[in-house]
């Protein structure tokens, strides 16, 4: 079935996922979910005891979308598709989150520097009629940074709100020898994947 509006919803707070949507063409309304550490969420984004970083981070994302939708039901709200997405960076097993403060950010950059890590973004759509979800993985080969090179990168904002500490479409390009995957994906939503989902929710795109 057709979506008649060709329009979605996006509950996810990500500028980079918005600006990745309005790059295909999509038409999207934002539906913010809260999330804010220390208070009450609607969504949990810890981790769970044993949970590996491909479990992680797809249940976050089918999660996030679950919730949204039921909103939408109990609000009395267009039925239109739900788009959610959960983006995490992972090195040796761990999952990096997003730096509390400088410290962190400086310590993650330090384990990245020189190494090979993954940048994991698993993508759901919810809709009347589909629940389906991707996970995209990519490989990120960083450079040998200086300690000076990272502390300069860690005086500015760009760290704070991003997994693993940096992201790809700032200055912190410039740390990045080779990727194995999807750019996009690696900003927080890989495009491919996103539109033969929201293809299979109905949108023409």
């Amino acid at each position: 079935m057709k979506n008649q509006h060709n329009k979605i919803y996006l509950a996810s707070k990500s500028p980079r996922r918005r600006e990745l949507l309005r790059q295909i063409g999509v038409d999207f309304e934002l539906m913010l979910l809260r999330s804010d550490p220390g208070r009450v969420v609607d969504v949990s984004e810890d981790v769970l005891p044993g949970e590996d970083v491909h479990a992680y981070v797809a249940r976050v994302a089918r999660a996030k979308g679950a919730f949204a939708f039921n909103l939408l039901l109990q609000r009395r709200q267009p039925l239109r598709p739900v788009l959610t997405a959960d983006t995490t960076v992972t090195i040796d097993g761990e999952i990096l989150g997003k730096p509390a403060d400088n410290r962190e950010a400086v310590a993650m950059l330090e384990r990245l520097s020189g190494r090979t890590h993954q940048v994991l973004t698993s993508v759901a759509v919810h809709s009347q009629h589909v629940a389906e979800q991707v996970t995209q993985v990519s490989n990120v080969r960083f450079a040998t940074l200086t300690a000076a090179r990272i502390r300069a990168y860690c005086a500015t904002l760009e760290p704070y709100d991003k997994a693993g500490g940096y992201g790809i479409q700032g200055p912190a390009a410039l740390f990045i020898e080779h990727i194995e995957g999807s750019h996009s994906g690696i900003m927080g939503l890989p495009l491919f994947e996103t539109a033969n989902l929201l293809r299979k929710a109905g949108l023409a795109i």
